[in-house]
């Protein structure tokens, strides 16, 4: 009840943010991450089609409009706004990470493994990549190296333990030892 709380006070902010001055791209951005949060992904897509619209080389946005496009599996156009993202902003780890989670997705794994490799080398602390690793390893059944991956991201702050129990990328390991005793010893 706390979160819905909390994600009305701050739509309601948003909006007043956004009435007060509608060229605010931030602010449409952000509302959008909010409508993402809270599962609402056309009034995502919406908010970052006019942050994009207000400043088109705003390479965040198309990162975030990359990623509802992918939660609702329409992969070659999150694909098209994370090549957008990049060809923006080069040096953008999440946009290759993403889209490199979005290949993994399509099956194409070599694609997947250069671009979370890549989001790597830009930041090699970035846990989204270190977990896109563990979960492309995880999908082609190298359970070691998938538990190496994860217990990285999970030392670095990766604490999605939901995620972990649900999603499908882990599927191939979830029963391993390795993979429980990473659930078993995370924080409380």
């Amino acid at each position: 009840m706390v979160k819905k709380e909390k994600l009305g006070a701050a739509l309601i902010k948003y909006n007043k943010a956004i009435s007060e001055n509608p060229k605010d791209y931030r602010a449409y951005n952000n509302r959008g991450n909010l409508y993402l949060q809270m599962g609402n992904y056309q009034s995502a897509i919406a908010d970052y089609n006019k942050a994009i619209e207000i400043n088109p080389e705003f390479a965040l946005a198309y990162t975030n409009r990359g990623y509802a496009y992918q939660e609702i599996k329409l992969y070659e156009k999150a694909i098209a706004n994370y090549n957008k993202a990049i060809e923006i902003n080069p040096s953008n780890s999440m946009a290759y990470n993403n889209r490199g989670f979005t290949y993994l997705l399509m099956g194409q794994f070599d694609l997947a493994e250069r671009d979370i490799k890549k989001a790597l080398e830009i930041s090699p602390d970035n846990i989204y990549a270190l977990n896109s690793m563990a979960e492309f390893y995880a999908m082609k059944n190298n359970k070691e190296e998938a538990c190496k991956w994860l217990k990285l991201a999970v030392q670095k702050g990766f604490n999605n333990w939901k995620y972990l129990k649900t999603s499908e990328t882990y599927e191939n390991i979830r029963n391993e030892p390795c993979f429980k005793e990473i659930l078993t010893k995370r924080k409380a």
